[in-house]
């Protein structure tokens, strides 16, 4: 970007300012989905999808396109040959994003210049949707654009699979899969959001960027707890109120331990990073099949993210109780978020809860099950095939496999065969984590730059 805001600056890259100019038409459309899709706006979906072969003709010229459900898209892209195919995937739907609070309009998505500089990949890109998961749609896009337009074509199928409700944890992404197995698809390869390239120190002691790639994900599911019992004026309460039990029963559970394990994902991390650690823990990593049960107890205490990665976990999200002031409350409800740990299961999380609140008073309903996904091997061709472009764009990294704390549209791709992983071939550091799902979401363009230049060297593995 050049000092007075225009792509590009002098001396850079035109293909790259092009790119950069496409992208924020998409994130400019406000894809939110909503859990009531009663209350969606579904004008702002077919928006997009009519936008995209507008941006994308090359690509649409040479890829069967078909809307799967309502508004997810399928496309097909025929290889030279018969062939396990491969699948990309992304979602364009995004959470909400009210004005408040943003120092740039979420939705406005205006890049915001480099200081000084006017370098375009020093550049910054605000707004709902750079991260999760328009930045990787639009990279995919842009990279199949590229190679349809130098000739260029896959040895096998390739599938490009964009889910339009993954944030409300939909159904588009599971219509795909069930429409592939339908027609006896079975891939090698399926690759969704995820990991990333994270910044030294998320293990400490271990001074090296990593590439992390998601070769599972955990369970997910919502319990709701709640409390009945009379009601009445506020003025002559009972020795415990129905909030108050619930109060307790929320207390007993946060103060409550999963137990910690070790799944295969977290084992290879811990050998992926040893020869990076420093001091004893270098010892202690590369030792894991003899130290496992020390590093277990250190990752439940490091930090919240490798404390997740070892456990099961269960956090408050919501809470209801009396609509008035003065009014007893007949029924308390909370919702509780568990992410089931790789290695447990639904079944065995919800007795755990039911344990640690020891209240038969306090029901508890299971909503929206999921269970942890299989392990996909991380050793041998697509390995090193996903290692090549990620090395090709962020030379220097320690690739390693990795437990997916959050939940993606993948695990529905889990029952075709073939590997699944998840990565994002973005560096997403701290700071830019912070802002997912949250006010101030943002990309540097040099980053989203080079998550195109991995999808390009993938695809020409393929």
């Amino acid at each position: 970007m050049s000092p007075t805001g225009t792509f590009p600056a002098p001396g850079e890259d035109v293909r790259g300012a092009e790119r950069v100019a496409r992208f924020p038409q998409l994130l400019r459309i406000p894809t939110v989905s909503r859990l009531d899709a009663s209350t969606t706006d579904w004008a702002a979906f077919d928006a997009f999808l009519a936008l995209l072969p507008d941006l994308y003709p090359r690509l649409h010229g040479a890829l069967d396109r078909e809307r799967v459900g309502s508004h997810s898209l399928l496309y097909r892209w025929r290889g030279r040959s018969a062939g396990a195919p491969t699948v990309l995937m992304a979602h364009y739907d995004v959470v909400a994003a009210p004005d408040a609070g943003w120092l740039h309009p979420p939705f406005a998505a205006e890049p915001e210049p480099a200081q000084g500089t006017g370098s375009l990949r020093e550049a910054v890109l605000h707004g709902r949707g750079t991260l999760d998961d328009k930045g990787a749609l639009a990279a995919i896009l842009e990279a199949v654009e590229d190679l349809v337009a130098e000739g260029f074509l896959p040895q096998h199928d390739v599938y490009l699979a964009f889910g339009s409700d993954e944030e409300v944890a939909g159904t588009g992404a599971a219509a795909i899969a069930a429409l592939l197995a339908r027609r006896s698809v079975r891939p090698a390869l399926v690759l969704d959001e995820g990991g990333a390239v994270v910044e030294p120190g998320l293990v400490r002691g271990v001074d090296r960027s990593l590439a992390v790639v998601g070769v599972t994900e955990k369970g997910i599911t919502s319990l709701e707890l709640s409390v009945e019992q009379p009601g009445g004026h506020a003025s002559t309460p009972p020795r415990i109120t129905a909030p108050a039990r619930l109060a307790r029963a929320i207390t007993r559970l946060t103060r409550a331990r999963f137990p910690a394990r070790m799944s295969p994902a977290a084992v290879g991390f811990v050998a992926a990073i040893a020869d990076s650690a420093h001091g004893p823990q270098r010892v202690v990593f590369r030792h894991i099949r003899y130290t496992k049960p020390l590093v277990t107890m250190l990752f439940a205490r490091l930090s919240d993210e490798t404390r997740a990665m070892v456990r099961t976990t269960a956090a408050v999200t919501e809470l209801r109780g009396s609509e008035g002031a003065d009014v007893l409350a007949e029924r308390a409800s909370a919702i509780v978020n568990v992410r089931i740990a790789v290695g447990s299961s639904v079944a065995e999380a919800v007795a755990q809860v039911r344990r640690a609140i020891r209240d038969p008073r306090v029901r508890i309903e299971v909503l929206n099950p999921s269970e942890p996904s299989p392990v996909s091997p991380f050793d041998g061709p697509l390995r090193d095939e996903l290692s090549a472009a990620i090395r090709a764009v962020h030379p220097g990294v320690v690739v390693t496999p990795y437990t997916m704390l959050g939940a993606t549209d993948s695990r529905h791709f889990a029952s075709l065969g073939g590997a699944v992983y998840r990565f994002t071939p973005f560096r997403i550091f701290a700071a830019a984590r912070a802002t997912l799902h949250a006010r101030g979401e943002s990309i540097g363009v040099g980053t989203w730059l080079d998550g195109v230049g991995f999808y390009e060297h993938l695809l020409r593995a393929r």
